[in-house]
């Protein structure tokens, strides 16, 4: 089987192209081939597949096995993949996934597209849509809410669904954050019933943060493109940041915009890493 090594900003992936491979049994496959040592080496597969609805369909099987609903990072690859293999040269072009129809603009350099801006949609903000459990009312947000951990320490939480859940913690310092301890025990926070994606996050100035992430089914990740979508509009709800602001990541850099229009817009690179054959 061919694979496409690709990734956006250090959030790393495996693709496979299947218009021409078949893959049965993914979230088998998925902690094999990311395993860094004994395989490939990412933070998961992705599918790209034929769609019936846009010029092609990604599936997202986390490095555990697990299905995600969608990847900032992931789809500006996917966008990347098809154009430059010419099984599309729309531009924009769309992308179907679990979290509906992503429109990409893509941007290009001797042909190849180098980086790309993605319509990540509106953000679903309803403690049901992200979902979170609690004595609350379904129909409210979460913003700035006390979250206590298993050994009684709490933090102020805030969470957004960009088609995947996210929860935005603001941080005064990131050096004193135990990103792996914390990570774990609020992904698994038994108010969040689908598990969560977490952020910390410091604030240099209204257009400028710099994240650290610990994702649902892979743990630590250089880059999340949802995450920085969500940390974006909890800035906002939080009065933190301005609608528009810069992003540092492990892996990279990303701009966000929650315009005007509803959608989170986010601009960043895509790179092919490397191909080869799966045994």
């Amino acid at each position: 089987m061919r694979f496409t090594k690709m990734h956006g900003i250090g959030n790393d992936y495996i693709y496979i192209n299947c218009f021409e491979e078949e893959v049965k049994e993914p979230a088998k496959l998925a902690p094999r081939m990311s395993d860094r040592h004994f395989g490939i080496g990412s933070d998961g597969i992705i599918l790209i597949l034929p769609s019936t609805v846009a010029d092609c369909k990604m599936r997202i099987f986390n490095a555990d096995g697990s299905e995600a609903q969608m990847c900032g990072n992931g789809v500006r690859c996917v966008a990347k993949y098809i154009y430059d293999h010419n099984i599309t040269r729309n531009n924009p072009l769309t992308v179907e996934t679990v979290a509906g129809i992503k429109s990409i603009e893509l941007f290009t350099d001797n042909g190849r597209v180098s980086g790309a801006k993605v319509n990540m949609g509106k953000p679903r903000l309803l403690r049901s849509e992200i979902p979170m459990l609690g004595k609350e009312i379904k129909e409210t947000s979460v913003i700035d809410e006390l979250l206590t951990i298993s050994n009684g320490i709490s933090w102020r939480i805030t969470c957004v669904s960009m088609g995947n859940p996210h929860g935005i913690i603001f941080v005064d310092n990131l050096d004193l954050v135990n990103i792996s301890k914390h990570g774990i025990e609020i992904e698994h926070h038994p108010v969040f019933p689908e598990r969560i994606n977490v952020h910390f996050v410091q604030v240099h100035n209204p257009k400028e943060v710099t994240m650290r992430t610990w994702e649902r089914g892979s743990g630590i990740t250089l880059a999340c493109g949802t995450g920085a979508s969500a940390v974006c509009v909890a800035g906002v709800l939080n009065k933190k940041t301005e609608r528009k602001i810069l992003a540092h990541l492990p892996g990279g850099d990303l701009k966000l915009e929650w315009a005007e229009d509803g959608n989170v817009y986010m601009t960043g690179p895509a790179a092919e890493v490397f191909t080869g054959e799966w045994h």
